[in-house]
């Protein structure tokens, strides 16, 4: 596998937020990336879509669930430390998949690889009904005939954004894309300056009260913060290529601090413009007449289409290498990839609800793999359990609150899509 996709993995690595997609195979070089070049790299995979629904989260939870974001970033960013921790302890781990193995053998390695390659998949139907939403909130064109059948505008838009997309996941060298893709730290500084100049400067302000907390909402706002700070499976890969190792710890904060605030700052800026009227992706509440607003939709609109093949071509990969070896050919590749972003748009078709989705990766998943996880590989490797001391009790903590975060935020996302269907 390393040999035939050798360049592939190269690139990914040494570029941006792609990198958190490779959990299980080895680094084929070391890039010596410098301090400056690792916080980019890092606060490029935090910073993701996750913008846009933060101000939903806060609507949902209200003005005193912002303390949880806070809370949220502080213990993500513990969590990789520990991460970093394990990682210290042995010279051999490369990857998020090999600290998993490490702390419990072949199981660990199969519930990290398999937590992340379904949140790679579900990430990627968000993309597609991101995608959706905002071409049919931009063009306003009636009910599409197709053999026979009346098809939706959204649907409409979702098909013809995953045939767009379709040829990028039939390559195997994504270096170009994954370059592109760096433009994701600028992306989001674009699509928070847009908005903010929408509210100053075209009309909307900043007039909506909203309401101290809903108590009812406080799971999916969880699950909504914990899923912006869900780059965990990328800190492996980013320690690995730093010169100097030794300044991980400092890139985490630099990225935790930064991300934050930009979090912290689109979360409010959208929901004082509108209130408890805010979309799950804020986008949707931007007057179409404006040129910022325009800015904002566009620059929302093209990361998708350059992550996409990213984040599914490490499990079209993974898939690939379960055939036996003569079925590993251009053809077999092409149907993969091809059944693989069918799957996504059946899925988005079906379940067009961005912003529930996403809580439900937040919940299920990336309260697995940023918070549940890092402690108890940590808790294993190191022998805390063996130790009574204030770091075992943080622990332990951590992982109660992690448990409870989420089964409460899965049954509240399953509940609402379900109710919405």
């Amino acid at each position: 596998m390393e040999e035939k996709h050798g360049n592939y993995s190269y690139e990914l690595r040494c570029a941006t937020d792609a990198e958190k997609t490779i959990v299980t195979s080895p680094p084929t070089t070391n890039c010596n990336v410098s301090f400056f070049r690792t916080c980019f790299n890092g606060l490029n995979a935090i910073s993701g879509v996750g913008i846009l629904s933060i101000p939903f989260a806060l609507a949902s939870g209200g003005w005193l669930s912002l303390i949880l974001l806070f809370v949220i970033a502080v213990v993500t960013f513990y969590t990789g430390l520990l991460i970093k921790n394990c990682m210290d302890k042995n010279a051999n781990i490369r990857t998020y998949a090999d600290i998993g193995e490490l702390a419990f053998g072949k199981i660990g390695r199969l519930t990290v690889t398999i937590s992340i390659y379904t949140e790679l998949f579900l990430v990627s139907t968000g993309f597609l009904i991101l995608e959706g939403d905002n071409l049919s909130n931009l063009f306003h064109i009636g009910e599409i005939q197709v053999a026979g059948l009346a098809i939706g505008r959204k649907h409409f838009f979702v098909v013809l954004v995953a045939l767009v997309i379709l040829p990028t996941v039939f390559m195997n060298n994504l270096g170009l894309l994954s370059y592109i893709s760096a433009s994701g730290v600028f992306g989001t500084g674009i699509i928070i300056l847009s908005i903010l100049w929408t509210a100053t400067f075209d009309g909307i302000g900043f007039h909506q009260k909203g309401t101290l907390v809903h108590w009812n909402g406080i799971p999916t706002a969880i699950s909504l913060y914990t899923f912006c700070f869900g780059a965990h499976s990328l800190f492996p890969t980013l320690y690995n290529s730093m010169r100097n190792k030794h300044q991980f710890s400092s890139v985490l904060l630099v990225c935790f601090i930064l991300a934050t605030i930009g979090y912290a700052s689109m979360a409010i800026i959208g929901y004082l413009m509108f209130g408890g009227e805010v979309e799950s992706q804020v986008t949707l509440n931007l007057p179409l007449d404006k040129i910022s607003s325009r800015i904002a939709i566009y620059t929302t609109l093209a990361n998708p289409i350059c992550k996409y093949a990213l984040m599914i071509t490490p499990i079209k990969i993974a898939l690939k290498d379960l055939l036996p070896r003569r079925y590993k050919n251009k053809v077999t590749d092409i149907l993969v990839s091809t059944i693989l972003v069918i799957s996504t748009v059946i899925i988005a078709l079906t379940i067009p609800f961005f912003g529930y989705l996403m809580s439900l990766v937040g919940a299920l998943l990336n309260v697995t793999t940023s918070i549940l996880l890092p402690c108890l590989c940590y808790f294993k490797i190191s022998q805390s359990y063996k130790k009574f001391r204030f770091e075992t009790i943080a622990i332990v903590v951590i992982v109660l609150l992690g448990i409870t975060m989420g089964i409460s935020g899965t049954y509240m996302s399953l509940n609402e899509i379900v109710h919405h269907l």
